[in-house]
């Protein structure tokens, strides 16, 4: 019984860790916007020092609730994801 309590407080710790990392505040550069399927392509920003500019791999999303008017090619964001795998929305988004 003490093992089956170890392992669902295991899991329930690895259940809210991916949860809040799935919300992290991610930076990037808009690459491409397709209004009519409401998805957005984001070029996110490289963290550290190495390699900074080399800029990661750019990424097709889905936007959740269609803020896409304001947004153009080229703009730099702040945004926040949901999700994992092809099934990424995004749930926030902010022009900087």
């Amino acid at each position: 019984m003490r093992q089956a309590k170890t392992i669902f407080a295991a899991c329930m710790l690895m259940t809210i860790t991916s949860a809040a990392m799935a919300q992290q505040a991610l930076t990037g550069t808009v690459t491409t916007i397709d209004r009519i399927n409401g998805t957005i392509g984001i070029q996110q920003t490289q963290g550290g020092t190495v390699g900074a500019s080399a800029g990661g791999a750019t990424e097709q999303l889905k936007v959740q609730g269609g803020p896409l008017e304001k947004l153009h090619a080229g703009d730099k964001v702040t945004y926040s994801v949901s999700g994992t795998g092809a099934t990424r929305t995004i749930t926030t988004i902010e022009k900087q």
